[in-house]
């Protein structure tokens, strides 16, 4: 009885690039798992497609639909097309990475559902085949993903959106530079919710320890919420290891929730740029004086040594951090390593 039952159980497949994994493949998923025991979604890698690596967009399945069995296709075939040699070498890849395991319903709304169906010995299970309920395709997300950004959930836009944190000791222009490059770069900016936050809760120009982690964890609300309304790129002005030197500085220590936020603010932009205390310091009753300031900034950039996180010097006027800026967007891209950006 335990073998007919198994034999009985209901198993869909789909597979794709997802790149990115729109609202049109989520169709696909969602249906699959409406009505069937188990879904297994292939993901190949694809390179030549996307820049967004395989490990990022199967971690979008993933986090979406934890009931689904995502196998990621490292060496899966590059050729597209319809040829008779194209679709043999595609079905033989997935039957081969299947390993036996039988699959009984496959998924998409593509034309290789015909053949690859086939070659599974599975139902051909077309979804929305002529887009009407998500008239939407990869191509066109690639193509202006801020524009098409209804189609994407947010887990999948915020991967697609180049974070660039700006650090710097009090009054070294990191929100006047802020603002004006997301002004410049029609996007938005995350102001420093710390100033906000001290303004209002602030006793003889202190905050508690715990108010401090509050801070970080304000700031990545707001950032999160923001960041789906940008264009490409969002500007932040400081980040949790800001916060971090400032309990330090003012406790001498840090409670282990700030250190995990920023340990977790190492990773979490993708391009770091500290501005220079080399404009005249705005000394206004909330600051701790010059000489703080020289101290904080030395403090901040030996942090980032040891998190051995990359960055960038900015100095000079506004218009020659702005030109020092856009020079490295220019040559950057979200998921193109820091090294190869050097050279």
């Amino acid at each position: 009885m335990e073998g007919k039952a198994e034999l009985a159980k209901s198993t869909g497949l789909s597979l794709g690039k997802f790149a990115p994994f729109h609202r049109g493949h989520q169709y696909v998923v969602e249906t699959a798992l409406e009505e069937m025991d188990e879904v297994i979604v292939i993901i190949y890698d694809c390179p030549e497609t996307t820049d967004v690596p395989l490990s990022v967009r199967a971690s979008w399945i993933r986090a979406l639909y934890p009931a689904v069995h995502v196998i990621e296709a490292w060496d899966g075939p590059t050729e597209t097309g319809y040829t008779p040699e194209i679709k043999q070498m595609h079905e033989v890849y997935i039957l081969n990475l299947l390993g036996g395991r039988r699959i009984s319903h496959f998924y998409s709304s593509e034309l290789y559902g015909d053949h690859m169906s086939v070659a599974l010995g599975a139902v051909n299970r077309q979804v929305d085949p002529e887009r009407d309920v998500f008239p939407i395709s990869g191509t066109m997300i690639r193509s202006s993903p801020y524009e098409q950004r209804r189609f994407l959930n947010p887990i999948v836009y915020r991967d697609l959106v180049r974070s660039v944190v700006l650090l710097g000791a009090p009054s070294t222009g990191k929100t006047t530079l802020c603002e004006h490059l997301a002004k410049l770069h029609d996007t938005v900016w995350m102001p420093e919710y710390g100033r906000e936050y001290w303004e209002l809760n602030q006793i003889d120009r202190r905050l508690t320890q715990e108010q401090l982690v509050e801070i970080a964890e304000g700031h990545l609300v707001r950032e999160d919420s923001l960041i789906l309304d940008a264009q490409h790129t969002i500007f932040v002005d400081t980040n949790a290891i800001t916060t971090l030197m400032f309990s330090r500085y003012y406790h001498g220590t840090a409670l282990p929730r700030l250190e995990a936020l920023a340990d977790a603010a190492a990773v979490r932009h993708d391009l770091v740029f500290v501005c220079e205390t080399d404009i005249p310091y705005d000394d206004t009753w909330d600051r701790s004086g010059e000489v703080a300031r020289s101290r904080f900034q030395k403090q901040i950039i030996a942090e980032l040594e040891i998190r051995k996180i990359p960055y960038f010097m900015l100095s000079g006027s506004l218009a020659e951090r702005v030109k020092q800026v856009n020079a490295v967007l220019a040559k950057h891209h979200k998921y193109l390593s820091i090294g190869e950006l050097l050279s």
